[in-house]
């Protein structure tokens, strides 16, 4: 007899679970993944900057006859970028990017611009700072988004660079395949 109550219920509550996972999700939820890039410290000679790249490819629809085709889903990404001093306070944020498939966007830090009460002169004269990539991606959107970043510090006079640390790849498919039309 429990087996038949189970199986019972599981008829009566079949529905409402489709139901409940046939659900699209809101066009209006973002999802936001972080990159947090390791500490350096940047003397007052030195520059620091991030630099992002959508890696994601754009996918395009397969156009009949050879032509150039007009559908498709256009890879994007957009975060902004956001240093920090030693106290875990932002100095500046950068205004926000939205890059597409093989775009780069940078946001630099000059010593300068790091006010006098951010500064922890350690290490012979050089301050702290860490920075941080915030990703923002919205749901049932689609596009494709493979960010990739660095960090380096350079002398801010000769550009010469002192310090490059690659970030790891966050990426969003957001790819969704659809049936050939003929």
């Amino acid at each position: 007899m429990p087996f038949q109550r189970f199986v019972l219920l599981l008829i009566a509550v079949s529905p409402w679970t489709g139901a409940a996972l046939a659900q699209q999700p809101s066009a209006s939820s973002i999802i936001s993944r972080i990159v947090n890039l390791p500490v350096v410290n940047l003397a007052s000679s030195e520059t620091a900057q991030v630099s992002v790249v959508n890696l994601a490819p754009s996918v395009m629809s397969v156009a009949p006859g050879g032509s150039v085709p007009t559908e498709g889903t256009t890879a994007s990404c957009t975060g902004a970028i956001t240093f920090y001093n030693a106290s875990g306070n932002i100095i500046t944020s950068s205004a926000s990017f939205t890059i597409g498939t093989g775009q780069i966007s940078s946001a630099s830090l000059p010593y300068s611009a790091i006010s006098p009460n951010n500064v922890v002169n350690a290490n012979g004269g050089r301050t702290p700072i860490r920075a941080v990539v915030t990703i923002n991606w919205t749901v049932g959107t689609g596009d494709p988004c493979s960010l990739a970043s660095s960090l380096e510090t350079y002398d801010t006079s000769t550009g010469v660079t002192n310090v490059h640390i690659d970030g790891g790849p966050v990426s969003f498919p957001g790819v969704v395949l659809t049936p050939f039309k003929r």
